[in-house]
């Protein structure tokens, strides 16, 4: 395990409403949500290896590139650990499987965002398809050299956050259509690799829990309750 705490930095997103939409079925639905706390950036190789010990990203050479070639697990894993060095409540318990089972209430410590907490938070009160200009805001394949980039280099949307598009796809908590998928999470955001079609605030990508691969991290969350507490 890491020795030190890595500092990460949060910002606070306001309560509201967020209508999300799948573009296979064709379907919507409307998420009511309460205040919370979202990454600034996403987490970095270096965050990464302060909690974990680990280094598993493709991409070495600078700790501040965003961690990549992480799973859906690690991430999980990764917040459970932070909060116990921290000396917070872990958000998560494990079933009988192994499975990693929301705490209820939500506790103090970190937590993936839900799939309706990222897009409410990547749109910050907007209503397009992006916050702001694509090469301004985001790394992409038109303009990344197909690798990634140090997170917070673009510029953020109007509530603060970073790279909520491109540089790497971000891990949800959520399922992402159980009956068809299993147990496939949400991805979101776009990557360094991709088209400018797939960096937009509704783009919904789907993979494996044990998945990685080299355009895939994450970034935090915490309940506003557990940070002004």
């Amino acid at each position: 395990m890491g020795t030190t705490t890595p500092h990460i930095d949060l910002t606070p997103v306001p309560p509201g409403q967020a209508t999300l939409t799948d573009r296979r079925t064709q379907r919507s639905w409307t998420v009511d949500l309460a205040p919370f706390h979202l990454g600034t950036l996403p987490v970095t190789q270096a965050q990464y290896a302060q909690v974990t010990g680990e280094h598993p990203s493709t991409t070495q050479g600078n700790d501040l590139l965003p961690v990549e070639t992480v799973s859906w697990r690690d991430a999980v894993l990764f917040c459970n650990s932070l909060s116990q060095q921290e000396e917070l409540t872990p958000a998560y318990d494990f079933d009988a499987e192994g499975e990693p089972v929301l705490r209820d209430p939500s506790p103090d410590g970190y937590r993936l965002p839900t799939e309706a907490e990222w897009e409410y938070a990547c749109r910050a009160g907007t209503s397009g398809p992006r916050y702001g200009p694509l090469d301004d805001i985001a790394w992409h394949r038109g303009n990344s050299a197909e690798r990634p980039h140090e997170p917070g280099t673009q510029l953020p949307n109007p509530w603060g956050l970073h790279d909520m598009l491109g540089n790497v796809w971000e891990w949800c908590w959520d399922l992402y259509d159980p009956e068809v998928y299993g147990t496939y999470r949400v991805l979101r955001g776009g990557g360094w690799f991709d088209e400018h079609w797939s960096c937009r605030a509704s783009v919904r990508r789907r993979s494996h829990p044990t998945f990685r691969v080299d355009d895939v991290g994450f970034r935090v969350a915490r309940s506003v309750r557990s940070v002004t507490n």
